[in-house]
């Protein structure tokens, strides 16, 4: 037992390493892990290895919160979230929204902890029910999504090209033999991280004074928000191909809010913040639930522990437990430390250096995985062009995410028709 709780605070460093770090996919981590795990498996146990993954992931599905709150470079999960995010740091409130995020995610986790046995017994007979027409659900719904989250035709329009088009993108990209880890870094780092930061580069605004005092009090509301956001993670965990993009939505929906107004704000960045470390632990525990991995991690846990029972479940959930408490404290004092620095900062010049940050990670792990480099040039070049039409056609980024959802229409379609 003493090992297992090695193995999850060596993975709370690794997460929080790859968290702070802008860029770090977490399935860039689990795929080293578990290249090298013919000769780990010579020192540590299987279980090790998948509890060091599970407390690595959820670490960094909480602590990248910090860099793309603070210096605006998105991952996945945190893509939807950062614009409110933003419009608080410079309002000087950078405490309160890595307070927001930060309790959102840490009770989402206890949320879908505490709705476990409910997921056990329904979603089987769901996932039995739904698989067929899995493809019908992820269109019907992606429409339906891209209509809510556009307020007349032409932005709709828009939205469902935009869409289209970075379906294609991801369909080629994925075709591909190389690493999905290496691939999903340079799509997401050019359609949501460079292309995001250039774009801001058109404004030569300055980080503002960040207020030290900041106020925090948990009604209703946030507690709706937080619950929302729990359940929705769950829900993502269950649907292939859809992230917190399209989450975001279906939150808001059950929690009434947006992110037009102050206090809204708040149970936005609530919701959002849950609804990704949900997803996060959800896509794990599906494995045991409907045998079924959702996320790259999951795919590399589900090679190391062939046959995942209850014990394992409990061993995981009781990882989870132990990896969000650390993070959530590692979270506030990581942002608090940043929140300070801030002051004063030209954003210019930390944006153009967090960009060539980016693009260095990106290449040296392109070299690692001996991956084209001409061809992952061109991927990054075409997702970064791509990634910077939404700015300049005044409609949201989450509309990309057609990069993951529609590749997984085609395979159901394939499989089912």
């Amino acid at each position: 037992m003493i090992e297992l709780v090695i193995a999850c605070f060596i993975g709370i460093a690794i997460g929080t390493t790859t968290g702070m770090i802008p860029g770090i996919h977490v399935n860039t981590a689990g795929a080293i892990i578990f290249a090298s795990s013919t000769f780990l498996l010579t020192i540590v146990s299987p279980e090790f290895l998948c509890v060091l993954m599970v407390s690595m992931s959820i670490a960094h599905a909480l602590i990248e919160f910090v860099p793309s709150m603070l210096l605006g470079v998105p991952q996945e999960g945190t893509a939807t979230s950062i614009l409110p995010g933003h419009r608080m740091v410079l309002q000087g409130r950078s405490k309160e929204v890595i307070r927001v995020v930060s309790v959102g995610g840490f009770g989402a986790i206890i949320v879908t902890i505490l709705m476990l046995p409910a997921f056990a017994i329904a979603l089987p007979i769901l996932h039995d029910m739904s698989k067929p027409y899995t493809w019908i659900i992820l269109l019907g719904a992606s429409i339906y999504l891209t209509r809510r989250m556009t307020g007349n035709f032409r932005d709709f329009l828009w939205a469902i090209l935009l869409f289209v088009l970075s379906g294609a993108l991801g369909w080629i990209i994925f075709q591909t033999p190389i690493s999905s880890g290496i691939t999903l870094m340079c799509t997401f780092s050019g359609l949501f991280g460079i292309s995001t930061i250039l774009f801001s580069l058109n404004d030569s605004s300055t980080i503002p004074h960040q207020n030290p005092f900041y106020e925090l009090n948990i009604d209703y509301d946030k507690f709706k928000s937080i619950f929302a956001g729990g359940i929705t993670g769950a829900i993502l965990g269950f649907l292939p191909g859809f992230g917190p993009a399209q989450g975001t939505v279906i939150a808001q929906a059950v929690s009434g809010t947006n992110d037009n107004n102050d206090d809204d704000t708040v149970n936005f960045l609530l919701a959002t913040s849950g609804l990704n470390i949900s997803d996060c632990l959800f896509s794990l525990i599906a494995i045991y639930i409907i045998g079924n991995p959702r996320s790259g991690i999951a795919v590399y846990m589900s090679y190391l522990i062939f046959e995942m029972g209850l014990n394992h479940l409990a061993i995981f959930i009781f990882a989870s437990l132990i990896a969000v408490s650390v993070s959530l404290v590692l979270s506030l004092k990581l942002g608090d430390s940043f929140s300070r620095l801030m002051g004063g900062v030209d954003y210019k010049k930390l944006s153009i250096g967090v960009i060539i940050l980016q693009i260095v990670i990106l290449y040296l792990f392109i070299f690692y995985y001996k991956a084209p480099v001409f061809y992952m040039s061109l991927a990054l070049i075409t997702s970064t062009a791509m990634g910077m039409l939404p700015h300049y056609i005044g409609i949201g980024k989450s509309h990309l995410m057609g990069v993951l959802i529609i590749p997984a229409i085609v395979i159901y379609m394939q499989m089912f028709i």
